[in-house]
């Protein structure tokens, strides 16, 4: 009897740590995951992934430094300095779309722009998708005091 409660307990233990380890991040499975689904929705053959992953890498590379200077940025103490740093965060975003537009131009180059289109389409839904399955693993987000449990 107690050696069956030790495999059991065993076998729980393990299945718990494996089940811990598929929840973990992995910003490389996520980008071959993201670069498959666009390749497949844009319908790239091997010479246009290769030519097109790059520069979405590279536009990506430049996104996160831009978003990161946003996270960065603290709630100023008054009005004046709050007024300013929206001021800063709507030149970042404004920068991000040309940065986009730049791109997109560099990517037409390399891919007709249908299937650049059907690109940016699929990354967006991709992103969305994610979202939507970490949003259903994880803790819900913030409530905003609207509850959809009817029992209410």
């Amino acid at each position: 009897m107690k050696r069956c409660t030790v495999i059991l307990f065993s076998l729980l233990m393990t299945l718990i740590v494996s089940a811990q380890d598929h929840k973990k991040f992995s910003p490389k499975k996520f980008q071959a995951d993201l670069e498959d689904f666009i390749t497949r929705e844009a319908h790239f053959d091997q010479q246009e992934a290769a030519k097109f992953f790059p520069l979405l890498r590279e536009l990506q590379a430049k996104q996160r430094a831009i978003y990161g200077r946003m996270r960065q940025t603290p709630k100023p103490g008054d009005d004046a300095k709050c007024a300013e740093a929206i001021g800063e965060w709507d030149k970042a975003n404004i920068e991000l779309k040309q940065l986009a537009q730049q791109y997109h131009k560099k990517m037409m180059q390399v891919v007709p722009a249908s299937k650049l289109f059907d690109a940016i389409m699929a990354e967006s839904r991709f992103h969305r998708k994610m979202m939507k399955g970490w949003r259903d693993q994880n803790a819900p987000f913030p409530s905003s005091g609207k509850s959809k449990d009817k029992r209410r």
